[in-house]
Parts: C-alpha cells; structure tokens; sequence
C-alpha cells in the first residue's frame, strides 16, 4: 500500500512538461539556421578540393542543431548551435581536435547567418576576434565563410567551405 500511494504522490506532483512545453519547432527564430542541416561534402567553390564532410542535426526538439565534422586531413570538431530567446541571438560554442574553442553569437543578415565572438586557441594561450557566415545558396549548397581578426584590426580570411549535399541526402 505504501509504494503505490508513493507512486500517486509522485505522478500527481510531477511537473507537466508534455502539456506547457517550449515548442522551438513552432518559432520561426529556432528554424533560421534550418538550412544549415543535413549531411554535407564540404568542398572548395570549384568543387575539386575535398575539406572533409560535415553531419548538422535539428535535436532536442529542434531546439538544438548539432555539427559533427570531420576533415579530409583527418582532424574533427563538434559544435551546438541554438537561438536563445532571452537576448534574440543565436549562439555557436565549437570545440575541435585540433585545440581551438570558438565562442560565436549573431543572427540573420541580409539572408545569411552571421556570427561573431573568439576563437581561442588552446596550445598558444592565445584568442583573436572570429566571425561566420553561413549563406544558403539558390543550387541547395551553403556558403560557410570564416574571418579572423589579426593584431591590427585587420581581418583576414580563415576558411572559406561550400557545402554540397552528400548523395542521396534529403535536406530539411
């Protein structure tokens, strides 16, 4: 008797999360960076210089887009992404084996995810201005367009990928 009047205390106070639950997939500011998902070869523009193949997930609900890469070089790196509603940006924190952190925020621009923050660099002990662009492109590839902030202010070119679908992948 003692365990099934626990059990009626414990489901009687237990929140009711189905029933006032978030839901990211019915926001429009969750679904922005939508474009980005999917199972990427990531290449040169031309097409002919492989940089290694990128997985970008909707998780949690679609609260939460996920990265696995990993590079023709063999190197690989993870990333979350996800709008946060309580200051209306979006927020990429990337970590790779290759011993950077890059701790980005930003939002839409003129039709393209724009992000920016620092990338930290852990064997030199050393972090740099750091800024992204992601830009869907009409043929269905996205543009990812990296920039590193130099001593000067100057900023510099860090990575520039186009990402093409992988065969027989189905884009969100």
């Amino acid at each position: 008797m003692y365990r099934l009047t626990l059990l009626l205390i414990l489901c009687v106070s237990l929140p009711a999360w189905s029933a006032d639950k978030y839901s990211c997939m019915e926001q429009p500011e969750h679904r922005q960076f939508d474009f980005w998902a999917g199972s990427w070869k990531v290449s040169n523009e031309e097409g002919d210089k492989s940089y290694g193949n990128n997985t970008i997930t909707v998780e949690e609900d679609g609260c939460l887009l996920s990265e696995r890469w990993q590079s023709a070089s063999g190197g690989s790196g993870s990333s979350i992404n996800y709008y946060n509603p309580a200051d209306g940006q979006w927020h990429q924190l990337w970590v790779d084996s290759g011993n950077s952190i890059i701790d980005i925020a930003g939002g839409m621009v003129d039709g393209s995810m724009v992000l920016t923050g620092e990338i930290y660099y852990l064997l030199e002990k050393r972090h740099a201005g750091f800024r992204g662009s992601w830009t869907p492109l009409p043929d269905g590839s996205v543009r990812q367009f990296f920039e590193e902030e130099d001593d000067q202010g100057e900023w510099k070119p860090w990575f520039d990928g186009y990402y093409r679908p992988l065969a027989g992948t189905k884009l969100p």
